[in-house]
């Protein structure tokens, strides 16, 4: 894995067309304690639009957020790809709204995420900065705000709980979700590169859950690992802002 130097020429020297695809908090937006509060750094908006409007540069966001969450937060322009809840949800951004592929749950999979919220919920009871979000595919519960024991004792909960319950359970920073789909990072990212046949990917992530996308990457492509943390991708950035400074050897 290398620094930051260097990496604006690396990806500008990247076969074309190149997908983009990144991660949205912790990546592009700061974390915040209030998850509704994330916004891309202001240098990022205009980097991201000069992307999208490049010829030979296709755009994506490979998010854990829901869909409908992530569209409303996030200041992409029209043809940029978002895929949600770590790729059971899909959208195409248009100048009219989202273009969206619609999940539909099996009846045996909508009475287990009935069931996830329920039980979700009694791990979050009594336990202050705890609190669960609910999604069409995954409930999950956030410990970002608690104190160090509870969030502890949430997280073993919830762990617990998802392996009686969920198809897929993912521990990243602060969160466990639980899903009653399979949904991966990096599965969703390697079909979207096939659908567009692009001649490399460019992707970066913060979170244990985009190693999942950094593995799939090959020798002719350039995963960003945004901040500290054992990685298996090639490059790092400090932060959200270096990210973007190093984005415009694409533009």
């Amino acid at each position: 894995m290398t620094d930051a130097p260097g990496l604006a020429t690396a990806l500008a020297a990247l076969a074309r067309p190149v997908l983009v695809a990144l991660d949205f908090d912790g990546t592009l937006a700061p974390l915040q304690d209030d998850p509704t509060r994330s916004r891309i750094v202001p240098a990022g908006v205009e980097v991201l639009a000069d992307l999208g409007a490049h010829p030979d540069v296709r755009l994506a966001l490979v998010s854990g957020r829901a869909l409908a969450d992530l569209h409303q937060l996030a200041q992409v322009p029209a043809g940029t790809y978002l895929i949600g809840s770590h790729g059971a949800e899909r959208a195409r951004v248009t100048r009219f709204g989202l273009d969206r592929d619609v999940v539909q749950l099996a009846d045996d999979e909508a009475d287990r995420l009935a069931t996830l919220g329920a039980r979700a919920a009694s791990i979050a009871r009594g336990r202050d900065g705890v609190w669960v979000e609910t999604k069409p595919t995954a409930v999950v519960v956030h410990t970002r705000l608690a104190q160090r024991e509870d969030a502890d004792l949430a997280e073993a909960a919830a762990l617990e709980l998802g392996g009686e319950l969920g198809s897929r359970v993912i521990h990243g920073k602060d969160v466990v979700e639980i899903s009653v789909l399979h949904a991966d990072k990096g599965e969703s990212l390697s079909a979207l590169r096939t659908e567009l046949g692009v001649a490399s990917v460019v992707y970066a992530g913060d979170d244990t859950t985009d190693e999942n996308a950094f593995a799939v990457l090959g020798d002719a492509d350039a995963g960003i690992k945004v901040g500290p943390g054992d990685t298996v991708a090639r490059w790092r950035v400090a932060d959200a802002d270096a990210l973007v400074d190093a984005l415009r050897g694409l533009t």
